[in-house]
């Protein structure tokens, strides 16, 4: 009795997915595409000291960052915006002179919600003893909405090629989604710091020295959607 009951559910399953694999569909793709103006960065700092002492090059350190944190929190920056990345204190040996020394390092983001202050707050911390700019990535406040916009761009592209392909066939038209696949993404501009300028006139010139390029992030929805044919 087993036997047979296994047998018919086999039987059952066959047919229904021969049914499934010969219902009429079409499979397209979509894209959907989002230039946006970054409205605000993440900036990445960092302070390195190197000595022949390992207290000597972490107060050191310290001192720099004592400075530079309390220099964001006058700036009005809210406490959740900046934080430690990495913290490090080796011993490492300098093949030049023969000896060990110690290096300490620590590295700091602070993502900063007004373009506007950037140049001013780069070079203040610069002039706190900051030693090295590592980055700067820039970002949309309003990137979600941004995302949202391109998907449903991206479907509505799908769409109308399947209702393009379909409206040349006789007595068929586009029906509901049965799969959709996702492969969004987002190009977010990472331009490289390479020079502290200050806002001062540059050889007599009459307007201040650019020294930001923000760019485009560039949002892509790509999908792949299969239609019913009705």
């Amino acid at each position: 009795m087993k036997k047979i009951v296994l047998l018919f559910a086999l039987v059952t399953a066959t047919i229904q997915a021969q049914e499934l694999k010969q219902v009429p569909q079409i499979s397209v793709s979509g894209e959907g595409k989002m230039k946006v103006t970054p409205d605000e960065v993440v900036i990445t700092v960092a302070v390195e000291n190197i000595g022949k002492e390992a207290a000597e090059v972490k107060k050191k350190n310290d001192e720099t960052v004592d400075k530079v944190l309390k220099l964001i929190k006058q700036r009005g920056i809210p406490t959740a915006d900046y934080q430690t990345q990495r913290v490090n204190l080796y011993k490492n040996y300098d093949y030049n002179t023969k000896k060990y020394n110690y290096v300490a390092n620590q590295t700091i983001s602070i993502y900063l919600k007004d373009l506007s202050k950037y140049d001013k707050l780069m070079i203040d911390i610069v002039d706190s003893g900051i030693n090295t700019i590592q980055g700067v990535e820039f970002k949309s406040s309003k990137i979600k909405e941004y995302e949202s916009q391109a998907r449903k761009k991206a479907m509505l592209d799908a769409k109308q090629k399947a209702e393009d392909y379909v409206s040349v066939l006789v007595g068929q038209k586009v029906g509901k989604a049965l799969v959709i696949s996702d492969n969004s993404y987002t190009n977010y501009p990472r331009p490289v710091f390479a020079e502290m300028k200050t806002m001062a006139m540059a050889d007599g010139a009459s307007t201040p020295q650019e020294t930001l390029a923000i760019g485009e992030i560039e949002i892509v929805s790509n999908i792949s959607v299969s239609f019913v044919l009705e």
